[in-house]
């Protein structure tokens, strides 16, 4: 975990890449919320999403997310795809929805991968380290509570990125 009062980056554009498991609930979610609160915190950034899983890639995000996104002003136009070798060197922060995706992603970087992984609520005061529970299973409920962790998560997120960058002690 980050500490709270340490910067998420050096170098502008922040990337970074929400993860779950199949990339049709959660992360697409995580994205657009990340994308709005970095911007709103004046923090270049590329956000971006993906699944450790494979059997969604090409469909777009569950009906239930999309309604759920629409009801709070936010539009998912992406399509799920796989998380691939390639992402630990084009993002800087991963960040998972729960537990088993982080312990997924981490069997897959390369040794010289740059990105850092995390858990999405490390950011969440309420519950700070635990799962984003997948909402797939359930009912529209369920996406709603999703959508108030992910954008209290969000929100501390982009506050600390947007903190200013300090020079590295040597």
């Amino acid at each position: 975990m980050i500490p709270p009062n340490q910067p998420l980056r050096v170098l502008a554009p922040l990337r970074v890449l929400a993860l779950c498991l199949g990339n049709i609930c959660r992360s697409p979610l995580a994205e657009a919320l990340l994308r709005r609160e970095l911007a709103a915190a004046g923090v270049q950034a590329t956000v971006d999403s993906a699944g450790t899983g494979d059997w969604h890639v090409g469909r777009p995000a569950d009906p239930r997310s999309i309604e759920v996104a629409r009801q709070h002003g936010l539009l998912l136009e992406g399509r799920a795809r796989q998380l691939t070798a390639q992402d630990f060197a084009d993002f800087d922060v991963i960040v998972a929805m729960d537990a088993q995706n982080l312990r997924d992603a981490r069997q897959l970087p390369p040794a010289d991968a740059r990105a850092k992984l995390h858990l999405m609520r490390e950011w969440d005061a309420d519950a700070p380290g635990t799962d984003v529970p997948d909402p797939y299973y359930g009912g529209p409920d369920g996406f709603q509570n999703v959508y108030e962790m992910l954008e209290r998560s969000a929100r501390a997120f982009a506050a600390q990125a947007a903190q200013p960058s300090q020079p590295s002690q040597r």
